[in-house]
């Protein structure tokens, strides 16, 4: 198994609470649901866990908030590297209507960074990329940080002989892509941003992962929410379509997706199987409150019930 690296440059304490119903503009006594350690990246290396996989979290931290989140990670057991920043990391919010059940999440935008972080961040991983490793960059870059900050981390790895994952949007996707990452899964939206196209039909889905495969990307994953993924490897387009489940919270559905992908790649899956595998982690996750990855139990039984066609 090589060695897997989540890098979150934006991490986050998820913090989840209920109320019976949401009215604007009236007085609520929230409900604690749960707190989670979050951020893209580390969402991918708590489902990795999940699977039985080990992971390197690094990950930009700063403020209380950061030496909590720190101090947790470390304290169940997750190999850490943290790289500090000003300011404070940031903190989110999901709020459940009862009444409706429905989610609503509040982000704070996350400390400025500034360029001594971002050396640091490239000089880590000069030090320490090697062939075959895989390294998942994560999420929104935060503010102060270059467009292209994920290219030149893409650049070190894959100079190395590392895979990167790319799974960002907007700029940071667009700038991302021009490094030719070994894989990226952008959602629907993200997609069609960048192409400039809008997708809608499963036919609109194959041509746009066709389309990135043609910068010199092995794996496109375009996830669908409900409907799945559409995934572009070698000469093959799979769609994989979950089971109907009961979602409590799509908060880090996308982030277990990429762990599936990553542990479906260093299983040496067909691409087939690689989209089941994301699916299924995607759809468990989606079943958990908060930001939940579920269990392998369960990503195993739904991974028996998911449907993959070829387009």
């Amino acid at each position: 198994m090589p060695a897997i690296i989540t890098v979150t440059l934006n991490p986050v304490l998820d913090k989840a609470f209920s109320v019976p119903r949401l009215e604007p503009g009236t007085i609520h006594r929230l409900r604690p649901m749960r707190e989670d350690l979050g951020g893209k990246g580390i969402n991918v290396s708590r489902t990795l866990r999940m699977l039985g996989i080990p992971s390197r979290i690094v990950a930009f931290f700063g403020g209380r908030t950061g030496q909590y989140m720190y101090q947790q990670l470390l304290a169940a057991s997750y190999e850490v590297i943290s790289i500090e920043v000003e300011g404070e990391t940031r903190q989110n919010i999901t709020l459940w209507d009862e009444a409706r059940d429905q989610y609503t999440k509040f982000n704070e935008p996350g400390p400025v960074v500034g360029e001594c972080s971002t050396a640091a961040l490239q000089e880590y991983i000069r030090q320490s990329a090697k062939p075959g490793d895989v390294w998942a960059f994560c999420g929104s870059l935060p503010p102060g940080a270059p467009d292209d900050l994920y290219a030149q981390c893409i650049t070190l790895v894959q100079a190395c002989g590392g895979h990167a994952f790319l799974d960002t949007s907007g700029a940071a996707l667009q700038a991302g892509l021009s490094a030719s990452p070994f894989a990226v899964k952008p959602n629907s939206e993200e997609a069609a941003e960048v192409l400039g196209t809008g997708l809608s039909s499963d036919a609109e889905h194959a041509a746009a992962a066709r389309r990135l495969q043609q910068q010199g990307i092995a794996l496109v994953a375009i996830s669908r929410g409900a409907q799945g993924i559409v995934l572009a490897m070698r000469d093959q387009v799979w769609m994989a379509i979950p089971p109907p489940v009961h979602a409590r919270s799509p908060v880090g559905a996308g982030d277990a997706a990429l762990a599936g992908l990553i542990w479906a790649f260093c299983d040496a899956c067909d691409p087939a199987e690689i989209a089941a595998r994301a699916v299924a982690c995607g759809t468990a996750a989606a079943m958990q409150e908060g930001t939940g990855v579920g269990d392998r139990q369960l990503v195993e039984m739904l991974l028996q019930q998911v449907t993959v066609t070829e387009l």
